[in-house]
């Protein structure tokens, strides 16, 4: 007698639709774990946009993001320099006004050509980004005490990050 194969009921077992897949070395990494709450519901907002064949095509503008439950700008935009911090997303283009998102990627995924909209090719591409980035808090405080958290917590992210992964 043969069996029936596991995956026969499955479509009975779950909802319809498509369905969002991270893995469990992203949610069990360094990187993900010492995301504010906040991170981690940008990076779920982003997560829901990729369709397989997108990924450098996600944009977290405010004006697409209110309708997912975002109220503040500021919150929205501490979550993005969080999570580019991390390592779990990856900027693919600046954006520019009037009209010209900001674009980002995943980096457990690999970069898809998204016909030509990209500043980044997959040969520059930080795929895995996360597995060796510099866990930085980021939380706010009203009186930063040293010289590095008062640098953090300025326009000199990158020095600090650069400087640390340099030094490591």
């Amino acid at each position: 007698m043969s069996r029936k194969p596991n995956w026969k009921g499955a479509r009975d077992k779950r909802e319809g639709g498509s369905f969002v897949a991270f893995p469990h070395e992203v949610l069990n990494c360094r990187a993900y774990t010492s995301l504010s709450s906040r991170a981690r519901m940008l990076l779920i907002d982003l997560a829901v946009q990729y369709r397989g064949s997108n990924n450098g095509d996600l944009a977290a503008s405010f004006k697409q993001m209110k309708p997912r439950g975002w109220r503040s700008e500021a919150t929205l935009n501490a979550a993005k320099k969080e999570l580019l911090a991390s390592g779990l997303v990856c900027e693919t283009r600046m954006g520019a006004r009037p009209n010209k998102a900001t674009l980002y990627a995943l980096t457990w995924h690999a970069l898809d050509d998204c016909k030509g909209k990209l500043e980044m090719t997959s040969a520059n591409f930080p795929r895995g980004a996360y597995k060796a980035s510099i866990v930085i808090d980021l939380t706010p405080t009203r009186f930063p005490k040293s010289r590095e958290v008062r640098e953090i917590h300025g326009d000199n992210l990158k020095k600090i990050l650069q400087r640390e992964h340099v030094g490591a």
